[in-house]
């Protein structure tokens, strides 16, 4: 079983906004599976599907990004899923918009979401697919930017980061990785 996680936060507020791709991107990759969010728990939604004959659980945490890690870890511990089982779509500021990257380990970074899960699974050893935001110079403060509602002009980049962020994860899946 893999755990494949979508980090945002789960205010109506935040639905359009740059933090919240990682929401957008496990949203796709549901409706990629035929996958649906109709179970609660361990602060999250669930949804279950099967992919390339292995049984997949999605989550989006419902904590918060900076508490996301809570979640992360209770469902991990619920269903005995080690690190290395779990990946992650998330923003990510230090990339920029249009590019996608995946790291099978490493820092959290910048990113309090991906800080929150190292913090509470004790380990680096996940995988994070990266979804490039850039920065913008308008925004003084970071947290500012990321909660800023994403213009209209780049909706069309970042439908297609969430497609080719989709399409790795089940590409990877599909090779059993």
């Amino acid at each position: 079983m893999k755990l494949i996680v979508g980090l945002g936060n789960p205010d109506r507020k935040y639905e359009h906004t740059f933090h919240n791709l990682g929401f957008m991107a496990i949203n796709k990759f549901a409706e990629k599976i035929d996958a649906h969010f109709t179970k609660r728990m361990c602060d999250g939604l669930v949804a279950e599907g099967y992919f390339a004959g292995q049984k997949l659980l999605l989550l989006k945490p419902l904590t918060y990004m900076n508490l996301s890690g809570i979640s992360v870890r209770q469902i991990a511990q619920k269903f005995k899923l080690l690190p290395r089982d779990i990946y992650v779509f998330v923003d990510d500021i230090d990339l920029p918009l249009g590019k996608v990257r995946y790291r099978e380990s490493g820092s959290a970074g910048t990113h309090n979401g991906l800080k929150s899960i190292v913090n509470e699974l004790g380990s680096t050893e996940f995988k994070r697919i990266k979804i490039g935001i850039g920065r913008d110079e308008k925004f003084a403060d970071l947290a500012d930017y990321v909660l800023s509602r994403i213009p209209d002009e780049k909706i069309d980049i970042i439908n297609l980061e969430i497609l080719t962020a989709c399409d790795f994860v089940l590409d990877k899946l599909k090779n059993k990785e």
